[in-house]
């Protein structure tokens, strides 16, 4: 058995989940681990998030180091953390969970059309995830139009730009993360109006 799916087991034993492995020339071992996730069922809200404490990372920290001494595999450096805000998202199970964010896309190769707004070139994207009308592929939804800065005043009469999509396939992607974006506004009561 590779080293790899021992570590896969020993975390999801602890009870996490194995978001990323990543082993550099330089000897460091970076474990990133999240709390499992499951669908709620059809019309129930969604259990409230669980965070990845330091204390979790301790406990899978001393499992890892007795687990990689038996193996005999060569470190310097043993990392593990939580994903932060900009998660990289891997399985389907990853987008299904944060369908309605807004991700940061790298596509495999190109896509566009001339002569229409989508370069012909462009591969990396940043919009809404969201489901496909197919039900397997996943669409990206963005609009090019600037953000206003802050403190501006957008006028009501102002056209808003038009929205773009972009539906891919699994296969599609190079890389997917949520885009790390930060309100330092502070949580709003769901459903409480903006004060700005």
């Amino acid at each position: 058995m590779a080293w790899q799916e021992t570590v896969e087991q020993t975390v999801t034993g602890l009870g996490f989940d194995l978001v990323d492995l990543e082993r550099s020339a330089g000897g460091l071992l970076r474990v990133t681990i999240d709390w499992p996730w499951q669908a709620p069922p059809a019309g129930q809200e969604p259990p409230p998030e669980r965070f990845v404490t330091v204390e979790d990372c301790e406990k899978i920290t001393r499992q890892l180091q007795y687990l990689l001494e038996v193996e005999g595999l060569e470190y310097r450096r043993l990392e593990v953390g939580s994903p932060g805000i900009d998660r990289p998202l891997r399985r389907e199970m990853d987008y299904i969970r944060f369908q309605g964010h807004v991700v940061d896309l790298t596509l495999k190769a190109p896509i566009g059309v001339t002569g229409t707004e989508v370069s012909a070139n462009r591969k990396k994207f940043r919009g809404t995830l969201e489901r496909a009308d197919d039900g397997v592929q996943w669409r990206l939804v963005w609009s090019d139009a600037p953000e206003p800065k802050p403190g501006q005043r957008v006028s009501k009469k102002r056209v808003p730009a038009p929205l773009q999509a972009l539906t891919f396939g699994l296969d599609d992607v190079q890389q997917a993360r949520l885009a790390p974006i930060v309100n330092f506004k502070g949580r709003q009561a769901s459903g409480a109006a903006d004060l700005s």
